[in-house]
């Protein structure tokens, strides 16, 4: 099959999963076209025939996809285009994520060729996955990229390809409730740049320092936009937390792929 146009799909509040879709990218052939997801859904649905591809990163929380990410994954259809899935996680595990990911964008009428989850730094206690991915993550990403292109170029069509069966369960785990949300410090200006960045909207334009605790989901994306730095996660509840979470969690983890 030759591919002549690759949309990247992404949430990316961070923009670690940003980096990772854009790499793979790199290793195919196409005119790219990008769609960060992480402010808002495209405002039509935008259709994708065989000649495409389709890229889609999504992080994992709580062992899930973004659940306000669905409304935006449903406006990309496919026409049994194909499909390379990423799910980016913070070295604890991804849980039924990427089969989630897999279901919705199928559904959505693509074919997925290859499936892949990698580790990041983690979000909420960047003490573990530290400065992931690294040299070796990034040697790993360029491999699933390039056997992703083999397997797209030594084919005529779809049909005859297997599927493929990310780790994970259905019915989907329930994803619990963290009691984990940044807040502004002495530090913030009001300029309201976390307000207009949040996925969530959680953040109010008058209130700019605090976090609305029903709307967060924890993603860290206030923390990385705000310019002064003001906006952090705290207090002895995320101090004995981190601890207890640091210790389960740091032992590395390898990418897992899917083709």
């Amino acid at each position: 099959m030759k591919t002549e146009n690759i949309k990247l799909v992404y949430f990316s509040a961070t923009n670690t999963t940003q980096k990772i879709v854009r790499h793979i990218s790199t290793q195919l052939d196409g005119d790219i076209k990008e769609y960060n997801i992480t402010r808002q859904a495209p405002e039509a649905e935008v259709v994708l025939d065989n000649s495409d591809l389709l890229i889609v990163g999504m992080p994992v929380y709580a062992g899930r996809i973004p659940a306000i990410t669905l409304p935006a994954l449903h406006q990309f259809k496919g026409n049994g285009t194909p499909a390379i899935i990423v799910c980016v996680y913070g070295n604890r595990e991804y849980d039924d994520a990427l089969l989630e990911l897999k279901d919705v964008v199928e559904a959505n009428g693509f074919k997925v060729v290859s499936a892949g989850a990698f580790i990041a730094q983690h979000s909420i206690f960047p003490q573990v996955g530290t400065e992931r991915p690294d040299k070796k993550d990034m040697e790993s990403i360029t491999e699933f990229a390039q056997k992703s292109k083999q397997i797209i170029d030594s084919i005529d069509g779809l049909d005859t390809l297997h599927e493929i069966i990310p780790k994970g369960n259905r019915p989907y785990k329930v994803p619990g409730k963290l009691p984990l949300q940044p807040s502004g410090n002495r530090k913030c200006t009001a300029c309201g740049t976390c307000v207009k960045q949040c996925p969530a909207q959680a953040i109010a334009a008058d209130t700019p320092r605090k976090t609305d605790k029903e709307k967060c989901i924890a993603c860290g994306r206030c923390i990385v936009v705000c310019p002064a730095d003001a906006r952090h996660f705290g207090g002895l509840l995320y101090k004995v937390a981190g601890r207890k979470f640091v210790k389960a969690h740091s032992a590395r983890k390898d990418p897992e792929f899917y083709f």
